[in-house]
């Protein structure tokens, strides 16, 4: 799959804010700074379709882009940011459940985890929480130009050990700067977008 084109289109906090043309829709979440926003934009080749914050936990509202004007990326805001107080964690929970629970459209959500790390207890409840509701979720391994192969392959066995991928769950590897597994990443995309449509 190219993708040629890529245009954003709303930004939302309520379910009545939501495009409402049924197409089909795959949503990012991940932990504040994974490479959500640059991953976007790399597979987009839009340096600037996603705003990339430096200041962690910015992002706060669910962006919808819409791609080859055939389908939706969804950019959810990102978890796990300390300085963040609880009546906002509370806000951020309740936007991206709101989001989650029963929309039709969402057709794959891809999980986001920075390569160099073990998933969090927030990796661990999001993945969870992805299963409860029963989407299909493909877990990416950003910022892999950041480590040898061999931490790779570590690495990626520690993801399989914590987090327990279901069937039929994949997990890839992602780098935005090098776009190391892009065109894989778009494969897997483009297998999702043929079966729905």
């Amino acid at each position: 799959m190219e993708i040629k084109q890529a245009e954003f289109i709303i930004s939302a906090v309520h379910p009545s804010q939501y495009p409402k043309d049924k197409r089909i829709e795959i949503a990012f979440v991940g932990r504040s700074n994974v490479g959500k926003s640059s991953l976007i934009n790399a597979l987009t080749n839009r340096k600037k379709l996603v705003k990339v914050s430096g200041t962690p936990g910015k992002t706060r509202l669910i962006n919808f882009f819409l791609i080859n004007n055939e389908f939706y990326f969804v950019d959810l805001p990102g978890y796990g940011y300390a300085k963040i107080s609880k009546t906002e964690k509370k806000s951020w929970g309740k936007v991206v459940e709101d989001y989650l629970r029963g929309r039709e459209e969402l057709k794959r959500v891809i999980l986001l985890l920075d390569c160099r790390h073990k998933p969090t207890n927030d990796d661990i409840t999001m993945y969870k929480w992805l299963k409860y509701y029963n989407y299909n979720t493909i877990i990416v391994a950003t910022k892999v130009d950041k480590v040898s192969k061999s931490q790779l392959f570590k690495n990626l066995k520690i993801i399989k050990d914590t987090l327990k991928p279901e069937t039929g769950d994949e997990i890839l590897t992602f780098s935005s700067l090098n776009k190391q597994g892009k065109e894989e990443f778009l494969k897997v995309l483009e297998s999702v977008i043929d079966f729905y449509s």
